[in-house]
């Protein structure tokens, strides 16, 4: 009787954590605005870490360009603090290109953050995301 018991309250503690894992997670959906030209691609990388910031994304997406504006969506994602970076490759070479370290194509991060001599900074790009999905609008 006893191991039913402990079996049965396993079992539910089990099945407790499993939902209250798959409520823990939510999705960032992107819009990318004042996009200049269809060609390329629009790159768009996830940060959640600021040793990792527009260094090594967790998360990558790539869209199709349009002008005007597009959006993606990062789904399931944890609980946590993040950042965006991404930048319209316009030439699809897989990077985003430079003169002296200065970007040549349009750029942006989350808020909309922008450097002052230099790239943007973690605690300028980052947000908190909750039990409740997140929206970012990022203009080139």
């Amino acid at each position: 009787m006893k191991t039913r018991t402990l079996i049965f309250l396993l079992t539910v503690l089990v099945s407790f954590q499993t939902i209250t894992a798959q409520k823990s997670k939510s999705n960032i959906a992107v819009t990318i605005t004042n996009i200049d030209s269809a060609d390329g691609t629009i790159k768009v990388g996830l940060y959640k870490q600021k040793e990792n910031f527009l260094k090594q994304p967790y998360k990558a997406l790539s869209i199709k360009a349009k002008k005007g504006k597009v959006h993606v969506v990062f789904e399931n994602i944890q609980q946590g603090e993040y950042a965006i970076s991404l930048y319209h490759d316009e030439d699809d070479n897989q990077k985003l290109n430079t003169i002296i370290g200065i970007p040549t194509e349009p750029y942006g991060t989350s808020n909309n953050a922008k450097g002052k001599f230099g790239p943007p900074k973690w605690e300028d790009a980052k947000f908190t995301l909750s039990d409740k999905n997140v929206e970012q609008s990022i203009q080139l």
